[in-house]
C-alpha cells in the first residue's frame, strides 16, 4: 500500500492509473462517500505496490515522494542507479515485511446501552486487536463495581480471538475523583474486597487483563500507589490474570502536576506486564487549537519511557479523532467539537477548503469560516499520521498502539495496519 496525497485537478481516475489499481480498490479502502469530489491535500491509501512514473521524475524523486530508498527502488526493479525514466514507464514499489505487534483499542458506550453502531465497530475492528477494553468498570467507595454496558462483547472478543481487558477507573459522577483515588490506593481492607470482587468479576466475563486508568491522584500517594500495584499483582497473578496501567504523558520523572505526579513510570514498568502511555490531548476540547498528538512531544515521553522501562510493555496510546476549534481561542470559551478522521475530510470537502499538512507536527489541518462568519480551525489524523505512529512503534520496537478508541470512523488506519503488521493474539 502507498500514501498518495491528492492535488489539484486530480480525479480519482487519475489516480488510479498513476498506482495501476481501480477506482473501486481505492473507494473501497477509503471508504469513500463521494469519490467523485476529492479534497485537495487528502491523503488517500492506494492498494498496490506500483506506481506510473510522471515527467520530470526519476528513481531518487519517487523514492523521495514514498520515503523509500532510491537505491531500494532501482534494486526492486533491477534498473541501473543512474537510468533515467521514461514517462509512463511502471516501476514497482518495494513493501517492508510485516512485524508482529499487539493492538488494544477501548470501546465506550455512552449510557446504558451499547449502540449498534459501536457494537458493529467492535465486531469489524477486533480482528486486528489483540485487546478489546470496555470502558470503564466504576468503583464504589465499599469496593463494589458498577460494569459498563457489556452486551456482546465478551462473545465478539471469543469468535476473534481477541483478549477482553477489563479497565476499572476513579471516575465518580463523570469525573475522576482524587478522593476515591485515595480511598483505593491507602485502605488495604477497601482493596481486599476491590480486588476480590474483581477476580470474581473476571472470572464471570471472561477477562484476562485488569487495567487501571486512575487518574488525577492525590500528589502524596504516589508510593501508596505503588505498594498497591504490588499487591494488585501478586493476587491477580494468582488467579491467573494479567496487570496493566493507563500513564498520564511525562518526559521525566520529576514532572508534577495533577495528572503526572502519582504515576511512577518506573515503578510501573518494573511491577505491571504492560502500560499504556496516554499520548494524546496536545491538543485538547478546551484548550488551543493543535495537533492532538504531534510527533516530537509524543517521541519524547516515549523516550524517557524507554529510559526506565523495557520496550516490550509499551504501548503507545494513538487518538482516532480530531477537534474542531472556533477561533480565537479564550480560555474558558467554546469547547472544540470532536470529530473523526473521516468527518474531518468530509467537512472539508463540504467547507471547499484545501487540507494542510504540518510536518514538525506531522499532523493534517485546515481553517474555515462558518455561515456566521467565525473562523475554525480543525487538526485530525490521517494516514500520514497514523504511519508516523507506526514508524515511531516500529523504530523503538515498542509493545503495539492502544487505541482510544473505537466507534470513530478511520478506515486508512485499519488498512495500514493489516498491511503493515501482523496482530498478536493470545488466546
Amino acid at each position: 500500500m502507498v500514501i498518495y496525497v491528492v492535488k489539484r485537478g486530480e480525479s480519482l481516475y487519475d489516480i488510479s492509473q498513476r498506482f495501476q489499481t481501480t477506482m473501486q480498490a481505492i473507494i473501497r479502502v477509503n471508504e469513500l462517500d463521494q469519490p467523485e469530489r476529492l479534497v485537495v491535500g487528502q491523503a488517500l491509501v492506494t492498494p498496490t505496490t506500483q506506481y506510473r512514473v510522471q515527467p520530470g521524475e526519476s528513481l531518487y524523486v519517487i523514492g523521495q515522494k514514498f520515503d523509500i530508498p532510491y537505491q531500494q527502488l532501482a534494486e526492486a526493479n533491477q534498473l541501473p542507479l543512474n537510468t533515467p525514466l521514461q514517462i509512463g514507464q511502471v516501476l514497482t514499489l518495494p513493501q517492508e515485511p510485516k512485524v508482529t505487534k499487539s493492538f488494544n483499542a477501548y470501546v465506550e458506550p455512552y449510557g446504558d446501552t451499547v449502540s449498534p453502531t459501536l457494537e458493529q465497530a467492535a465486531r469489524s475492528k477486533s480482528p486486528y486487536l489483540t485487546y478489546l477494553a470496555p470502558f470503564s468498570y466504576r468503583i464504589n467507595r465499599d469496593g463494589t463495581l458498577v460494569a459498563p454496558p457489556l452486551n456482546n462483547f465478551a462473545e465478539i472478543a471469543a469468535n476473534n480471538r481477541t483478549a477482553l481487558m477489563m479497565v476499572l477507573t476513579n471516575l465518580e459522577e463523570g469525573a475522576f475523583s482524587a478522593e476515591l483515588g485515595r480511598i483505593i490506593v491507602t485502605d488495604e481492607a477497601f482493596q481486599d474486597r476491590f480486588l476480590a470482587n474483581i477476580i470474581e468479576t473476571a472470572n464471570n466475563v471472561g477477562f484476562q487483563d485488569i487495567h487501571f486508568d486512575f487518574e488525577f491522584l492525590p500528589e502524596d500517594v504516589r508510593e501508596n500507589y505503588n505498594n498497591f500495584l504490588r499487591k494488585a499483582k501478586e493476587r491477580l497473578s494468582n488467579a491467573g490474570l494479567m496487570l496493566s496501567t493507563a500513564l498520564a504523558p511525562k518526559t521525566s520523572g520529576e514532572q508534577t502536576g495533577a495528572w503526572y505526579t502519582a504515576h511512577d513510570y518506573a515503578a510501573h514498568g518494573e511491577i505491571v506486564d504492560f502500560v499504556v502511555l496516554m499520548t494524546y490531548e496536545w491538543g485538547y476540547s478546551g484548550g488551543p487549537a493543535m495537533a492532538v498528538s504531534p510527533i516530537g512531544p509524543v517521541r519524547e515521553v516515549v523516550e524517557y519511557a524507554l529510559s526506565v522501562m523495557p520496550s516490550e510493555k509499551i504501548f503507545l496510546g494513538q487518538n482516532t479523532y480530531g477537534y474542531d476549534w472556533t477561533l480565537p481561542y479564550e480560555p474558558g470559551g467554546e469547547y472544540a467539537k470532536a470529530l473523526s478522521p473521516k468527518a474531518a475530510v468530509q467537512l472539508a470537502r463540504d467547507q471547499n477548503v484545501e487540507i494542510q499538512y504540518d510536518e514538525e507536527a506531522q499532523a493534517p489541518f485546515f481553517t474555515y469560516y462558518d455561515n456566521e462568519g467565525k473562523q475554525h480551525e480543525v487538526w485530525f489524523e490521517d494516514a500520514r499520521s497514523i504511519q508516523a505512529k507506526f514508524d515511531l512503534v516500529k523504530e523503538l520496537n515498542l509493545r503495539g498502539i492502544s487505541y482510544w478508541k473505537l466507534g470513530l470512523a478511520f478506515p486508512q488506519n485499519w488498512a495500514l495496519l493489516d498491511n503493515q503488521f501482523n496482530v498478536l493474539k493470545i488466546r
